[in-house]
């Protein structure tokens, strides 16, 4: 028998799914039913979330142009109308939002019916969604946020990043450097707005490698459509063994795999990176709200399991340079993974639901933090 239903708010981008599907696994193995809603971009990841989905309307609010303002606007009080169909259906014990713009039809219309409401913010600063509801909710979970005297700190709960149970299960795979002429495997990636740069990039710094060196690369790269056929062109003028896909649905294996990874610092990114424990070469996306992918790096670098590169100084010279040297460099690549695999939050998912059933049961975050001190 169901201990009742919790409803989960997401936008339907990877970066705010997946810890959604992380918590959604959890609370499912503790008899909760989970039911989630999102925008239509939620169908190629939705796959693996275990409940029921729920496409809502909603809008995101960038626009200066106030016809555009009027519209958007519209949208999401039809999302509002629609979540408060579904809350009002299904009865959830608390909404639990992942950041995104459609986690504020859900949300709004949660706090409006008194549901105990919960929003995660995966980055080392908050959203622009997250911040227009952070003023509404019981309680606020942070993979990286601080728990301070702020007013949002006051009701933060630094839990970490849920990650999915691939990444755990990937997790198991210790790290085991290439050496000598072995394979050495590379995993090439960044999100949708980010893979462009390492198309244009990485193919010509890998032609600037020696040959033995290019000899012994295996790489995976992800790369939007349009460019995946002159980025295959590429690496097999150049003899180079790689696959290029424009999305990988077993990325969590892949990258237990990879000897290294380059890629973009988004917060999952960040967080699976640092649970699997790889090393890794991290470029910040420079057009990112609020710089946050900087900010997350940033948080693996303190720790020694990753090196941070502004995009703006990576030329495909200091890529070549960059790759080339770690791959000549088994100790150093040993070691940022062990020190990459210690700054991991393995338990993220756990403690978010442990949040969760708190906030369910109407305590406050206070009450929760004084129960996980005793």
């Amino acid at each position: 028998m169901s201990r009742g239903v919790i409803l989960l708010a997401a936008g339907g981008t990877g970066g705010h799914l997946f810890p959604a599907e992380a918590l959604a696994h959890e609370l499912n193995e503790r008899g909760w039913t989970v039911h989630l809603a999102t925008d239509h971009r939620v169908e190629r990841f939705s796959s693996h979330f275990p409940g029921a989905v729920h496409p809502i309307h909603s809008a995101t609010l960038g626009s200066k142009n106030p016809v555009a303002v009027i519209g958007a606007f519209w949208k999401i009080w039809r999302g509002v109308r629609q979540a408060s169909g579904i809350i009002a259906r299904f009865k959830p014990e608390a909404v639990v939002g992942f950041g995104g713009y459609p986690t504020l039809p859900p949300l709004y219309a949660a706090t409006r019916r008194k549901v105990p409401t919960l929003i995660h913010e995966q980055n080392a600063v908050m959203g622009r969604a997250n911040r227009a509801l952070a003023a509404r909710v019981d309680a606020i979970a942070g993979g990286f946020l601080p728990e301070d005297e702020s007013a949002a700190g006051a009701k933060t709960v630094t839990t970490g990043n849920p990650v999915r149970p691939q990444v755990l299960e990937a997790a198991k795979t210790p790290y085991v450097a290439s050496a000598g002429e072995e394979p050495f495997r590379l995993l090439v990636f960044g999100g949708s707005q980010g893979a462009q740069f390492f198309s244009d990039a990485v193919p010509s710094a890998i032609g600037l490698l020696t040959e033995p060196q290019r000899k012994r690369l295996v790489i995976t790269q992800q790369a939007r459509a349009e460019d995946v056929a002159r980025v295959k062109s590429a690496y097999a003028a150049l003899g180079v063994d790689a696959q290029v896909l424009p999305f990988f649905t077993d990325m969590a294996a892949r990258m237990a795999a990879a000897h290294l990874v380059m890629s973009r610092s988004g917060a999952s990114t960040v967080s699976e990176i640092a649970v699997i424990g790889r090393p890794a070469l991290l470029v910040p996306y420079p057009h990112a709200l609020d710089h946050d992918q900087a900010a997350n790096a940033a948080a693996l670098a303190a720790a020694g399991g990753a090196e941070v590169h502004p995009q703006s100084t990576l030329s495909p010279e200091r890529i070549a340079a960059l790759v080339g040297g770690l791959m000549d460099d088994p100790d150093r690549l040993t070691a940022m993974a062990a020190a990459a695999r210690s700054a991991g939050k393995p338990d993220a998912a756990r403690l978010l639901a442990d949040l969760t059933e708190a906030i369910a049961s109407r305590k406050t975050v206070s009450d929760f933090r004084k129960g996980t001190q005793a």
